[in-house]
């Protein structure tokens, strides 16, 4: 996974190859594993999709909310897709080796699709702040080029924030050490094997991290405030209960997506430990995507009405 040259007199090894550690799997469950992980895999992919067909194919879900929830599945379909196949090829393989242009590509990609969900997830918050706080304006303010403009907002500032990262991480130097104590390339785990100077590198990451996380979150937390104060205000049990009730969905979804991801990256490379940051980041990159289609699915009447009208044959 290395090649030798010689440099001031000395022998120095760059890294060619990196192998990713990932889960140490007993023989007698790698398959067991590979099947569950594909299953999730397979269905992460096929509801995304129907969310997909069942917005694109229903005029009466062609609203902002809707609108922002099909580029969520798009953009969650990318995101799994870069990390779940290699993670699945490498179950069974005894290699597992990523090759150092594999890996940075990985990154990239990765840190890309998560930096636009934290921002879509905080548009689709506003969204629903002014559907609750402003009803009357809703329609000039979520006009269909604002949300256009949002969406390409959010891939801006993930497509800018990753390949700020990168540039810091292309800097690296890696040399003796060639395995990531993970089971895809992400930033932590390759500072920690870097043979240079990762100063520069880890504060930019620390820095970008906080800033990506926390100014899309204190517009959802924002948002959120006010659509509760507005929500208190209504009379009636039953008004009070609809108007949240179209905010449920996305607030679960912020919910699990943020806290596992700000446990992950809202931190220094000190306080890394490999144990934790895997077993949450399957949390983020295995089960939350399965779980926010569900999520939208189960709680929201519309889509369930739709789908069943998408996919049922009518009389």
């Amino acid at each position: 996974s290395s090649f030798f040259y010689r440099m001031g007199g000395r022998n120095d090894t760059k890294v060619m190859y990196f192998i990713l550690l990932g889960f140490p799997t007993p023989a007698e469950l790698q398959l067991l594993l590979f099947s569950a992980l594909l299953l999730v895999y397979l269905l992460t992919v096929l509801e995304n999709f129907l969310v997909i067909l069942t917005i694109w194919n229903n005029p009466s879900l062609q609203k902002p909310m809707y609108f922002f929830l099909g580029n969520l599945s798009v953009l969650e379909i990318c995101y799994v897709s870069v990390i779940e196949p290699k993670m699945l090829s490498d179950v069974l393989s005894p290699a597992k080796r990523i090759s150092v242009q594999g890996c940075m590509a990985q990154l990239y990609f990765f840190v890309t699709f998560v930096c636009t969900e934290y921002f879509l997830l905080a548009a689709m918050a506003y969204d629903r702040f002014v559907a609750v706080c402003k009803p009357l304006q809703y329609p000039l303010i979520m006009s269909h080029s604002f949300c256009a403009h949002l969406i390409a907002g959010s891939w801006m500032c993930g497509l800018t924030t990753s390949s700020i990262k990168l540039s810091f991480i292309a800097q690296l130097s890696f040399c003796d050490v060639d395995q990531i104590n993970h089971y895809f390339c992400d930033i932590s785990p390759l500072l920690n094997i870097s043979c240079s100077d990762s100063s520069p590198a880890e504060l930019a990451d620390f820095i970008l991290a906080l800033m990506v996380i926390m100014l899309p979150l204190g517009a959802v937390v924002t948002s959120y405030l006010c659509i509760m104060l507005t929500v208190l205000k209504i009379p009636s049990s039953q008004g009070r209960q609809k108007a949240f009730s179209t905010c449920s969905s996305h607030l679960a979804v912020v919910i699990l997506f943020y806290s596992t991801t700000l446990f992950t990256y809202a931190h220094p490379k000190l306080m890394y430990t490999y144990r934790a940051n895997k077993l949450v980041s399957v949390l983020y990159t295995v089960v939350v995507p399965l779980l926010n289609p569900l999520i939208y699915c189960l709680r929201n009447k519309e889509v369930r009405f739709a789908m069943r009208k998408t996919f049922t044959c009518r009389r």
